[in-house]
């Protein structure tokens, strides 16, 4: 599909000039790597939602939503239909007693500020993890021993299937380790989260000792996307990656962090392709050492039919 006039005509209806076309992905995501949108729109009511599924119903084009992009390897091609990301308005918090309110869009490490200035412990565990509300549900995102269904309560989801909100209890999401089985074409657009009290001294101590975790270990400073694999049940996937001597692949311009084995990073000149590449490789080497085949945690946005692996 490409950025076709009529799709973009109707999304264009409910959103407006705020409808971009070839819009470059690369840098909203944490790896800067990967082409451009066909469509892309920065979504800022349930109205704009119900325009963009209605339009992408009628077109039978792709969609997909992208939060903080650190998740993410988005092909050298781009991604052939429309890319919605949750805007301003779906950035919010409030407190009611022991439970957090927040919108999509709200990014965790600042909800888990929100829970410290409310003296409100269990989020400590999120202050270091670089993903929203809505992609950290999705994913059910975890670290330190904690994860975010163990501290979800309902989700608002907006279904691009019928065009409307609905509420989910959390416990029919479906979580498991590193992922959840929402219905199928839903968006979270919203989430609560109940909490403990706690003391404000500790909730800080905790958080600082994720953030001082994450400076030491991970390579903050260069383009990642964070953790590439999930860790295989009893085991950890950077312990298996440096046992097959991970650390010294190169491909292109990708290669594994010295920090962190479980982290690639896209050096000057890299593709998207050699990330794929190096995941690949990696992939073959465990598993024929260990016969572990480690899963991908980073998401896949785009076609990687043509890239060899």
């Amino acid at each position: 599909m490409s950025g076709d006039p009529m799709l973009a005509e109707g999304i264009m209806r409910a959103a407006g000039s705020r409808v971009r076309l070839g819009f470059p992905l690369a840098p909203i995501t944490s790896f800067r790597l990967g082409g451009p949108a066909a469509l892309y729109l920065e979504v800022e009511s349930d109205d704009d939602l119900a325009g963009a599924a209605e339009a992408v119903a009628r077109a039978a084009i792709p969609w997909t939503v992208v939060g903080k992009g650190s998740n993410l390897l988005v092909s050298d091609a781009g991604f052939p239909g429309l890319v919605l990301r949750l805007g301003k308005r779906f950035r919010w918090a409030a407190r009611e007693g022991l439970t957090l309110r927040a919108g999509g869009a709200m990014p965790l490490p600042a909800l888990a500020g929100v829970a410290l200035s409310h003296e409100l412990s269990g989020l400590e565990f999120a202050v270091a993890i670089p993903a929203t509300l809505g992609g950290a549900v999705r994913m059910n995102a975890g670290a330190h021993q904690g994860s975010m269904d163990r501290v979800l309560d309902t989700l608002d989801l907006f279904s691009m299937v019928d065009g409307e909100r609905h509420r989910l209890p959390a416990e029919k999401a479906g979580f498991s380790y590193r992922r959840s089985a929402l219905p199928e074409g839903s968006i979270v657009v919203g989430a609560t989260v109940v909490l403990r009290p706690g003391e404000p001294v500790d909730i800080r101590a905790e958080m600082e000792a994720a953030r001082t975790w994450r400076r030491q270990t991970q390579p903050l400073a260069e383009p990642n996307c964070g953790s590439v694999f999930k860790n295989p049940e009893g085991d950890h996937a950077a312990r298996l990656v440096e046992a097959v001597g991970g650390k010294e692949l190169v491909v292109g311009g990708a290669h594994v962090s010295a920090k962190h084995s479980n982290f690639i990073v896209a050096g000057p000149g890299a593709t998207a392709a050699d990330v794929l590449r190096l995941i690949g490789q990696i992939q073959e080497r465990v598993r024929d050492r260990f016969g572990v085949w480690l899963e991908r945690e980073v998401q896949l946005v785009g076609d990687f039919d043509s890239t060899p692996v």
